[in-house]
Parts: structure tokens; sequence; C-alpha cells
């Protein structure tokens, strides 16, 4: 299947995908705000700019969407039809990019949560699994 768009069409609408503000973060931000925790935003001085540093915690969220990180076992997670070997490039570089960062941060004895876009549809799980990390209980990835 043919792109529907020029090439410079393309270009113009992929530069306007935001990386901060969007509607999964958001979700995240206001659900731990309501549950009365205080964090910092996008610091730019850790690896991969987690989208919510709880300094105090030495704790770290990133939210992802399921498609730009890959998220395992995901149906969300597909391949574009055109340009296939762009894509699979682009989103596999994300993904190491993504785990070299945990990784880096992880060594500066942060520690690392993932959200995941998916289970945003399960917003009293994800505030459990939210409370849990930030109070220091055991989770699960």
């Amino acid at each position: 299947m043919a792109d529907t768009v020029s090439p410079e069409a393309r270009s113009r609408i992929m530069a306007r995908v935001k990386s901060k503000g969007m509607k999964p973060e958001m979700q995240v931000r206001r659900l731990l705000h309501g549950l009365g925790y205080r964090y910092r935003l996008h610091r730019a001085d850790l690896p991969g700019r987690p989208d919510l540093v709880f300094p105090s915690r030495c704790k770290v969220v990133f939210v992802n969407g399921c498609f730009w990180h890959r998220h395992d076992g995901c149906p969300r997670v597909r391949i574009p039809a055109t340009n296939r070997e762009y894509w699979i490039a682009k989103l596999g570089r994300n993904h190491a990019r993504d785990a070299r960062n945990v990784v880096s941060l992880e060594e500066q004895g942060w520690a690392v949560l993932t959200v995941w876009e998916c289970q945003l549809r399960d917003l009293p799980a994800t505030a459990e699994r939210l409370v849990a990390f930030l109070e220091g209980e055991g989770i699960s990835p």
C-alpha cells in the first residue's frame, strides 16, 4: 500500500508528533497528583529524560506509547505497511535506546518503572502499581 501523502507532507506530519504532554502521560500525571504525589517533569540531566521524576525517592516513571516503544506482546505494536525497512530500524533503535536508558538510570541508583499506554485502560490497577512502586513495595514489571 502506497503512502497517500507526499514525502514533504509526511515529514511535516511526523515533525508534529510531540514527545511531552500526550494523553497517556497526562493521565498518569493527573492520577498521581490526585493521590498526593509531587514530581518533577522531564529532567534533562537524567538519561532518557524520564516523564516523571521523584527525586527524594530516587524513582522515575516513563509513560511509553506501545507503538513507538515496542511494548512486547501488545496488539498496538505493528509495523506500518509502507516503508517497512525504515520503521523496523526506527522502532528497533527506540527500543534499544530505552533499554540503555533504563540500565544507565539503574546504575546511577534510580529505580525505574515503565507505564505502557495500553495499561491505562485499567486506571485502578495502574494506580495500585504506581503506589506500590513509589512506596517501595515489590511490584511486577
